[in-house]
């Protein structure tokens, strides 16, 4: 831009009349008749970035050589790396690492494959696998799309918990292959986190891998939620004064993320649920149901209503919402129980308006970082790996998972919770290790999480017939981890 006395001072003010914000401005280099300076600011969004761009540009004397947007810039080359853990400084520590010292290692795991758990990465090494189906509220992005995600996810692993995970993008989406893949690559990991696969293959994919693998697989879009939004609606209950058994809630979105929330629930006593999707509320007899959708319709919704989702949500207590956006207005929410509590999960834009929600339910929750009571997933996945991969488990189950949610519920102190925190924040330092705690208290036989206990509900599941077959299924699935490798440190 041309050099003169008024030079900044125009940048900085057609950046404000744009709406922007400024937070640094450096002059990178100048002389006698120009001025190259570096400014940075905040705006909204890309749309808004591009109107503070046409303010600059129109600027007599200003051309804008170069845009960078700073979330891209944080992405060049990638979010993650490899770092040895060892020096490689002399040959003796070259001939220890690798030839010929790491050959006696090599023969005493092919002797003992366990082993491999002590001396090799697995020990702290998760897989963070994906077909690039369901990319965030995206959808089908593919494979490349997707690894920015699952280097995030690497990064959140790394950061909160201290452990090593690498991303695994397939370019397929195969049911078939997927479960031949990560079959195949799982001697080098301590857990598989499944990871943004479209439902229903999502469910076929992770059991038969649990079928398979002496390690624990972990469907975060599953359960990392289900475990987020029980400890979320603990806590929220707690504030109101009402009981789990007590009360009715109502799911939008019985994908992935919802039906692994609507089982939890039932394993831990939930009173009434009602599951609904695109077709409204889910009921025994509705015709043209899919395996998934035919066992919610079988298992919840103990009047058999069989209307939409503002009907569903008439009197109810807890509304939980995993779909799409605006599909409530606070007048919906007006017609919910007293003290209701409203879950609208939706990323970016929530199943109904925050701030219409707050003028009639008790407690409201997002999923944006942006609102009170974030409910995110990196409360949870951080710290259930870190306790299976110190205990050595071989197997995620439903009491990890209560466990889990009990943890992070537990964090929120009876001194801090209100309407307005019902959760930790994703950066309390005491969360992943408790969690972690809790889970390896559980994979190692050290605590045993019955239905109920410790999160605000009766003990035992409810007797009803509506209840009585998801009890027993949940119950079936969820066994024990076969007997657990020695404790590494007491070797």
């Amino acid at each position: 831009m041309t050099a003169d006395a008024s030079a900044i001072g125009r940048l900085t003010t057609a950046v404000g009349e744009a709406g922007a914000v400024v937070t640094a401005l450096d002059v990178v280099d100048s002389d006698q008749t120009a001025i190259i300076a570096d400014l940075t600011c905040d705006t909204a969004d890309a749309a808004h970035a591009d109107q503070v761009v046409g303010a600059l540009e129109a600027l007599d004397g200003v051309e804008v050589r170069k845009v960078s947007d700073r979330t891209f810039l944080l992405h060049l080359g990638g979010k993650i790396e490899v770092t040895p853990k060892v020096a490689l400084r002399t040959r003796d520590e070259l001939s220890r690492a690798y030839t010929p010292g790491v050959a006696r290692v090599c023969l005493a795991i092919a002797e003992n494959p366990d082993d491999a758990r002590r001396l090799t990465i697995k020990r702290n090494t998760v897989a963070v696998v994906t077909d690039g189906t369901a990319v965030l509220g995206l959808g089908n992005l593919g494979p490349a799309a997707a690894l920015p995600v699952m280097e995030g996810k690497a990064a959140l692993f790394k950061r909160f918990a201290g452990v090593d995970a690498w991303p695994v993008v397939l370019d397929t989406q195969d049911t078939d292959e997927i479960v031949n893949i990560v079959k195949a690559i799982a001697p080098a990991y301590g857990g598989i986190n499944l990871e943004d696969i479209a439902a229903p293959r999502c469910f076929e994919i992770e059991a038969r891998l649990r079928e398979m693998l002496d390690i624990p697989v972990f469907h975060d879009d599953q359960h990392g939620t289900a475990i987020c939004v029980l400890a979320a609606l603990t806590n929220a209950l707690r504030v109101v004064g009402k009981k789990l058994a007590d009360v009715r809630v109502v799911v939008s979105g019985a994908g992935a993320a919802g039906t692994a929330i609507m089982k939890l629930l039932l394993r831990q006593g939930v009173g009434d649920l009602i599951a609904t999707d695109r077709p409204g509320a889910l009921y025994r007899g509705m015709p043209g149901l899919n395996e998934s959708w035919q066992w919610l319709a079988d298992n919840t919704n103990r009047e058999n209503f069989s209307g939409d989702l503002r009907g569903a949500v008439r009197g109810a207590d807890v509304f939980i919402g995993v779909s799409a956006p605006n599909l409530l207005t606070g007048d919906d929410i007006a017609t919910m129980a007293p003290d209701s509590i409203v879950f609208a999960l939706a990323n970016p834009d929530p199943e109904v308006d925050p701030r219409a929600a707050r003028e009639h339910a008790a407690i409201v929750a997002t999923g944006r970082s942006d609102q009170p009571n974030q409910i995110n997933n990196v409360l949870a996945f951080p710290g259930v790996f870190r306790g299976m991969l110190d205990a050595q488990a071989r197997a995620f189950t439903d009491e990890m998972a209560l466990a889990a949610a009990r943890a992070i519920a537990d964090t929120v102190g009876a001194d801090k919770l209100n309407a307005s925190v019902i959760v930790p924040s994703v950066f309390d330092a005491r969360v992943a290790p408790a969690v972690a705690a809790a889970v390896r208290a559980v994979a190692k036989g050290e605590e045993t999480v019955r239905p109920g206990e410790g999160l605000g509900a009766e003990d035992g599941f409810p007797t009803d017939g509506y209840h009585a077959n998801a009890a027993a299924d949940i119950l079936r699935t969820t066994v024990d981890a076969p007997p657990l490798l020695p404790d590494p440190s007491a070797q």
